[in-house]
């Protein structure tokens, strides 16, 4: 059993980057925690506490589909992660690397979306090599409707790791059907047929017939 932690900015970000990856890690027995760091509507909705509850309520039933148990989501501001001094959003991972001991960290993508990039290096921080440090692998994942969205110039996400979601991509449409605030029309990224897309097109990039992709930042063995 290998323990796992996916950290994600906002509610969502988990699912549309890697939910067929964290059902292949919750079928397959490992210990799998969901850590979402922001509040998810405080920017987009300001004073709205029945959508605030709302996504709550979406994100807790789309992690129940991809068999997660292990969902916590605390209230940093959404899309406002750059006002808050750096250790503090360090603190906050920290605190979950050592009381959790994941041995596997899968971090969101730096990407075009500001609280992506914050949260990417405090995950750095938190997962350093130094001795000790139960976190052997750090990845990052790419949600659809950012990444793919970020300029050429400060976008590094050419995947070096992938994994096959052919037979838990359904549970990850699944599990997005849940977010019907997030939901869009096709061609929209958010959309399932987009979704749907994504995966069959990085499956024929290494000979799955739909996959995940991911970018290895770092990882460490030993005999």
């Amino acid at each position: 059993m290998t323990r796992v932690l996916v950290v994600a900015a906002h509610p969502d970000d988990e699912v549309l980057g890697m939910g067929g990856t964290i059902a292949v890690h919750t079928s397959g027995g490992d210990a799998l925690r969901v850590l979402v760091v922001t509040d998810g509507s405080s920017t987009q909705y300001p004073g709205d506490s029945a959508t605030r509850a709302r996504k709550e309520e979406e994100a807790l039933g789309a992690a129940e589909e991809l068999g997660v148990d292990d969902y916590v989501h605390l209230d940093l501001p959404d899309m406002r992660l750059d006002t808050l001094a750096h250790v503090e959003v360090n603190r906050v991972i920290e605190e979950h690397v050592r009381e959790f001991a994941p041995q596997v960290v899968y971090t969101v993508q730096p990407d075009v979306n500001h609280d992506h990039r914050v949260l990417f290096d405090s995950v750095a921080v938190a997962t350093r090599p130094t001795p000790g440090q139960p976190v052997r692998r750090l990845l990052t994942y790419a949600p659809t409707s950012s990444t793919e969205w970020t300029p050429a110039a400060v976008n590094w996400f050419v995947p070096n790791w992938y994994v096959d979601v052919t037979a838990t991509l359904e549970r990850k449409l699944a599990a997005f059907a849940h977010y019907e605030t997030e939901r869009r029309e096709y061609p929209h990224p958010r959309s399932e047929r987009a979704i749907r897309a994504t995966a069959e097109f990085h499956g024929t990039s290494c000979g799955f017939e739909l996959a995940e992709p991911f970018v290895l930042v770092r990882s460490l063995e030993s005999s």
